[in-house]
């Protein structure tokens, strides 16, 4: 995932393929529905890690870090900023 947007859309299609309603999960998850609205929709401009993962509990999801192509070690990121 690239955005905040598109993590938004995968909660929500997680969420309806549950079954789950909005308000439940808010509730569940300590977040203000009108948040997970907002964020389920695109129209958040940061959500918090705590906030994140309490949603992906109830969700029964978890986050997993991937290497994305080969872009090399964090050492040589830096050098080549540097440069």
């Amino acid at each position: 995932m690239k955005s905040l947007q598109e993590l938004g859309e995968a909660v929500a299609l997680r969420r309806k393929s549950l079954g789950y309603r909005q308000g439940m999960v808010a509730k569940q998850s300590g977040i203000a529905p009108e948040t997970l609205s907002r964020f389920e929709h695109g129209s958040c401009a940061e959500f918090g890690s705590r906030k994140l993962l309490s949603l992906l509990a109830v969700l029964k999801m978890e986050i997993q870090f991937i290497e994305k192509g080969h872009s090399g070690s964090l050492d040589e990121l830096r050098k080549e900023r540097s440069a």
